[in-house]
C-alpha cells in the first residue's frame, strides 16, 4: 500500500513538473486550454490503472479462486479470527468445526484464507531479515 502511495505522489510530482515546463514554454501563445491538459490526465489514469486497479484485480481472482478451491477438511481462518476446520460445504455457506462438540456456519466469503499445515514457513536468512 505503501508503495502505491509512493507511486502516485511521484506521478502527481511529474504531472506538475510536466504541466509548469509546458507553461513556460508556451507563454508566448496562451491556446489549448484542455487539449494540453488530456494527456496530464491521461498519464495520471494509466498510472493508476497499473499500481492499484490493476493488483486489486489481481487479489479478488486470487480470493474467489481460494472460495472456489476450499474443501472438506481445510483448516480455515474466519474474518472474525476463528479458526476452525471445515466440516459440510453447502453452495454459499460453509460448516466449521471449532472444537471437540462445536460446529459453526459461516458463509463462504466470511472465509479470509485458508492455512496449509504442510506448507511451513521458510526461515530468513541473514541477509532477507536486514
Amino acid at each position: 500500500m505503501k508503495f502505491h502511495l509512493l507511486i502516485a505522489v511521484v506521478a502527481f510530482h511529474l504531472v506538475n513538473a510536466i504541466s509548469v515546463f509546458s507553461q513556460q514554454t508556451q507563454q508566448s501563445s496562451p491556446s489549448g486550454g484542455f487539449a494540453s491538459l488530456l494527456p496530464m490526465l491521461a498519464f495520471m489514469f494509466v498510472i493508476i490503472y497499473f499500481f492499484m486497479i490493476r493488483p486489486e484485480q489481481k487479489k479478488q481472482k486470487e480470493r474467489a479462486e481460494m472460495l472456489k478451491n476450499v474443501k472438506k477438511g481445510d483448516k480455515v481462518l474466519t474474518a472474525a479470527g476463528i479458526l476452525g476446520i471445515v466440516g459440510n460445504i453447502k453452495e454459499n455457506t460453509v460448516m466449521v468445526k471449532i472444537g471437540e462438540n462445536s460446529v459453526v456456519e459461516f458463509t463462504k466469503s466470511a472465509i479470509t484464507s485458508v492455512i496449509n499445515e504442510k506448507e511451513k514457513p521458510v526461515e530468513k536468512s541473514d541477509k532477507e531479515k536486514k
